[in-house]
């Protein structure tokens, strides 16, 4: 049984500087780099990495960008037979700032990501019957998300949504059909209502997500950890002490992470302890998809850190 990933294709345009700009200010970068990114394609090729088999159902404009991208994600192990290719839009860019400290900022123009629609329903609808897990973002236009979730729920398929970016609330009907949701503290705090910034905040957040019918809620703290309620334990996982180079797919590390890890029906526990040390390997290196860890990596990671 596979693991299908639906969402975003974007190419990463990233720029180095000593510190994040504020608004109006000019400042003398470093390095430039493009490199394979969209939560969608993190996500599928962590995934991938790790040793899942990874369909990704996403679309990508007809330019070298979205041929580029096709081909970085096959070369990890991808299944790409899903992804469409539009002639009249562009491939999705994020264009990143990362500083010195690793932090980063990001604004995305999503060209083909906002044209996802019918075709790709259509790729998914095939595809259910033999998969076990559905990995959802919300990168594409909600209403896809929310048919695709539907659609997987009717399947049986077990739907996992990382609720990023960000939104100010999700509809009723998605809250229905996900069952497991991975927002960090940004996110968390966004659709709890409140500030979340320690465990205990967290926990409360969970607790309130879990009463609009999520299953099980994990909520990632950064340098703080993750929290994991389930509908049967609630527990705090320690983050991985790591030199960070740059952030950027650290949460796509661990959703990838977490879905190949309850596709091979690791506990919860063990699955969060695994997935943080991928999300805490991938802040070691520059990069979205190149920084990615495969699963001989993150398995000596886990063992050395239990």
């Amino acid at each position: 049984m596979s693991i299908l990933v639906f969402g975003s294709v974007n190419m990463d345009l990233v720029a180095r500087v000593p510190r994040l700009p504020v608004p109006g200010e000019t400042i003398q970068g470093g390095r430039f780099t493009t490199s394979p990114g969209g939560k969608g394609a993190n996500q599928a090729a962590a995934a991938a990495k790790l040793g899942a088999d990874v369909t990704l159902i996403g679309r990508v404009g007809k330019d070298s960008f979205g041929q580029d991208l096709a081909g970085h994600l096959q070369e990890f192990g991808v299944d790409v037979g899903a992804i469409t290719t539009d002639p009249h839009t562009s491939t999705g860019i994020a264009q990143i700032l990362v500083d010195d400290a690793g932090q980063n900022q990001i604004a995305i123009i999503g060209g083909a990501n906002q044209a996802v629609g019918d075709a790709e329903l259509n790729q998914l609808k095939q595809r259910l019957p033999q998969a076990k897990i559905l990995l959802l973002q919300l990168e594409i236009p909600l209403p896809v998300v929310v048919a695709a979730a539907q659609r997987a729920k009717a399947a049986g398929v077990t739907i996992i949504l990382d609720p990023a970016p960000a939104p100010e609330a999700l509809p009723d009907e998605l809250y229905a059909a996900v069952d497991i949701l991975t927002p960090n503290e940004t996110e968390a705090s966004r659709l709890a209502g409140f500030p979340v910034t320690d465990q205990k905040s967290a926990a409360i957040a969970a607790e309130k997500l879990q009463s609009r019918g999520i299953g099980t809620v994990i909520i990632t703290l950064g340098s703080r950890g993750s929290l994991c309620a389930t509908p049967t334990e609630t527990f705090f996982t320690p983050p991985l002490p790591v030199t960070v180079v740059d952030t950027v797919a650290a949460g796509d590390a661990f959703n990838g992470a977490i879905a190949t890890a309850r596709q091979n029906n690791q506990p919860w526990q063990e699955a969060v302890h695994w997935a943080t040390c991928a999300a805490g390997l991938s802040c070691t290196r520059s990069g979205a998809q190149l920084s990615l860890p495969n699963r001989q990596e993150v398995d000596k990671k886990a063992h050395a850190n239990h």
